[in-house]
């Protein structure tokens, strides 16, 4: 077969969500830190985005990773997250993938009963603890980089709907968290679509507010995903939350979303409604659960905040190589709105 690119990539899912994680065939971008790779890639690199995610060898539910060297000393292996529109910072359900495959390939030595690893993400360190039994990854709980409330009880203009109640959480990337029970939502499935075209406009309007900027870093910025929450409940101690995370351009996070789960603790936290060490339960839109909780406070910038921790499974789903005809008309992909919800450039 003629080809001039040939890249083999793990298939992944992590309850429910998408996370496939490259393997070989490619390079790791110039950069003296995993953030600087995501930023290379984004900027100087986007094609390596679009020939895996677009359409004809992927698609809108498609999230891809990056397997790159640790550029810190205390980690193992770092990795890129590239999603249909964004190279999020973090990523709760990919980092979930990229465990389980980075241990089920060998390309970290598995130790049973439990592995324990560090991951360079474009957001920072995470520290991952992996369940093994019978020479597979079983669980993963990652203690997520820290996370804050941005912005609480804030008032989004959204036209056609009015005035509505928002917080501004970050667990990896910035979620504006917005009550679904106050809009007649149930969060489940056959609200998919009503939800993803609510959740990009409400989105849009918060982009419009006054940005958002990261304590730290001020190249992590402007709200990237809308988070519709349910009530939480509490039952023996333990708190459990239904979530639907809207991915742009316009589809559900199927898992209970990693970071949008940290945001949302963050949240919580600083409105008194969790503590450090109290547990938590993540609902995503088709019932899949993350186990998540704080632990620990954490001062961010100057903010208060937490460590957050997220646990949950990943499943390996298949080896793909992806190849390039010299002859494609079509070697960045395309788009189109009928999938999309809008045609990308």
């Amino acid at each position: 077969m003629r080809t001039s690119k040939n890249i083999t990539v793990v298939g992944c899912h992590a309850e429910g969500e998408v996370g496939r994680v490259i393997t070989g065939g490619v390079l790791a971008p110039p950069g003296d830190s995993v953030f600087a790779m995501r930023q290379y890639l984004q900027n100087e690199a986007d094609g390596l985005r679009k020939f895996l995610l677009y359409e004809p060898r992927g698609g809108m539910f498609v999230h891809t990773n990056l397997i790159v060297p640790a550029c810190h000393p205390d980690a193992d292996a770092g990795f890129i997250i590239m999603e249909p529109t964004d190279y999020p910072p973090m990523s709760g359900s990919n980092s979930m993938c990229v465990a389980t495959v980075l241990l089920e390939t060998g390309m970290v030595e598995m130790r049973e009963p439990e592995t324990r690893m560090t991951l360079e993400t474009p957001g920072g360190l995470v520290e991952v603890v992996a369940e093994c039994r019978d020479g597979r990854c079983a669980r993963v709980t990652v203690d997520n980089v820290p996370s804050y409330a941005a912005k609480t009880d804030i008032k989004v203009e959204v036209e056609g709907l009015g005035t509505l109640d928002a917080d501004i959480g970050y667990g990896g990337a910035f979620f504006v968290i917005i009550d679904a029970n106050g809009l007649g939502m149930a969060l489940t499935r056959d609200e998919a679509k009503d939800i993803v075209n609510l959740g990009e406009r409400i989105k849009a309007a918060t982009v419009e507010h006054p940005p958002v900027v990261h304590a730290q870093n001020p190249d992590i910025h402007t709200v990237t995903f809308t988070e519709f929450t349910w009530p939480v409940t509490w039952d023996a101690g333990v708190a459990t939350g239904r979530n639907a995370v809207v991915v742009s351009p316009g589809k559900i996070d199927r898992s209970p979303c990693g970071t949008g789960t940290s945001a949302r603790l963050a949240v919580m936290h600083a409105k008194g409604e969790i503590d450090v060490g109290e547990k938590f339960l993540s609902v995503s839109i088709i019932d899949t659960e993350f186990r998540g909780g704080i632990v620990r406070e954490e001062n961010v910038g100057g903010l208060p905040g937490i460590v957050p921790y997220i646990s949950g499974r990943a499943w390996v789903t298949g080896v793909s190589q992806y190849m390039l005809d010299p002859e494609d008309p079509f070697p960045e992909g395309y788009t189109l709105s009928d999938t999309w919800t809008r045609a990308l450039d």
